[in-house]
């Protein structure tokens, strides 16, 4: 097998050893950086990616693997797709996932189009994921990782068939001790680097810290409430809260008390005692069917409202072009509005989409 492949190199380890097993397998390859971000988040140290730190450290592997390394940017379209996304997402009451956004709308999207524009055959990630062709349909299908603790095909389901067909998944077979171990067998400087963090333009964690200074503006306080609207204290700002919540309410009752949902309307965060927190079915819209076509009948699936978390036996039914309901066998809990919904069929990802609302 040979061909032209770039490979999206982020500075960590899972890109290089990703970069390293394609030349070893005969690949004429490239490496490329993608500049996501401006001021502050673009500082050294942290947990977080696509610093000028992690831009040396991917050159150097390129370096050291004798290809060449490119760095594009791709500020404005991360701000817009990814970055916009998640602050709008917050300030309408619901908890976003931009790793999905930056999947869907930078890596498969911006830079799969600029390594063909390259006349590369395929874009390489390091993702954990697998992508396999079947031979009966020739459909392609996109499949957990052998190592399942570090397996990101949630992340994924918004790829189509045409992205599939030009991307490679390297790591898929691999358990990520065996990727460190072939990474410090190659002396590559990164090999013990630590993980970045889920969302790397927040590099303190807080999210609504980063929302305020982003926008420029201070989230206005409301009422906390109970399922009947009475009112239980103050909150302070949506954007502090997420389905499930308890910590940080600032309340003390007799009984532990956890968002349930939040009100962008009237500003209101509604609270709840844990088995309020139980839902059996929710909507999902934007979706995305990988596996199959849009099914006319109803389906049996194994369903994530969460990365990591275990798949949940359910039914799943298009209620309109795009729009899926979904009804699990047993009550979940804390299933959180603008989070992604994944699809599988033991190891196969059916499809995904965006979790609109759950009851």
């Amino acid at each position: 097998m040979g061909g032209r492949v770039l490979i999206a190199m982020s500075g960590g380890v899972d890109s290089s050893v990703a970069a390293y097993l394609l030349k070893a397998r005969g690949f004429d390859c490239a490496g490329a950086t993608m500049k996501l971000f401006d001021g502050e988040e673009t500082r050294t140290g942290g947990r977080t990616c696509c610093s000028l730190e992690d831009v040396s450290d991917a050159k150097s592997v390129a370096y050291r693997l004798d290809i060449p390394h490119y760095v594009f940017n791709f500020t404005e379209e991360f701000k817009e797709r990814v970055i916009g996304g998640f602050v709008e997402a917050y300030q309408n009451g619901a908890t976003p996932n931009p790793c999905v956004d930056c999947n869907r709308h930078i890596k498969f999207e911006k830079l799969l189009s600029r390594a063909k524009q390259l006349g590369a055959d395929y874009l390489a990630t390091g993702h954990y994921a697998r992508i396999e062709r079947d031979l009966k349909t020739g459909r392609y299908l996109l499949k957990k990782a052998a190592d399942e603790a570090k397996d990101q095909s949630y992340f994924l389901y918004s790829m189509t068939q045409e992205q599939l067909a030009g991307a490679m998944f390297p790591l898929g077979g691999l358990y990520k001790a065996n990727v460190r171990l072939i990474a410090a067998e190659q002396g590559f400087l990164n090999a013990k680097k630590r993980d970045s963090q889920d969302i790397c333009f927040v590099r303190d964690g807080d999210y609504a810290g980063f929302i305020e200074r982003y926008t420029g503006k201070v989230c206005e306080s409301g009422d906390f409430t109970d399922t009947r609207g009475c009112v239980l204290g103050r909150h302070k700002g949506l954007i502090r809260y997420t389905a499930g919540q308890r910590r940080g309410l600032g309340l003390s009752f007799p009984k532990p008390l956890y968002v349930r949902s939040k009100n962008p309307e009237n500003n209101t965060v509604t609270l709840c005692e844990e088995s309020g927190l139980f839902t059996k079915s929710l909507n999902a819209v934007d979706f995305n069917w990988i596996a199959i076509d849009e099914p006319r009948s109803p389906v049996r699936v194994e369903v994530k409202t969460r990365h990591g978390q275990k798949e949940r036996r359910a039914t799943a039914k298009v209620s309109s072009p795009g729009k899926v309901y979904i009804e699990f066998d047993e009550p979940q809990r804390a299933i959180a509005k603008g989070q992604a919904v994944a699809l599988y069929d033991g190891d196969t990802v059916v499809g995904g989409g965006t979790i609109s609302d759950a009851f």
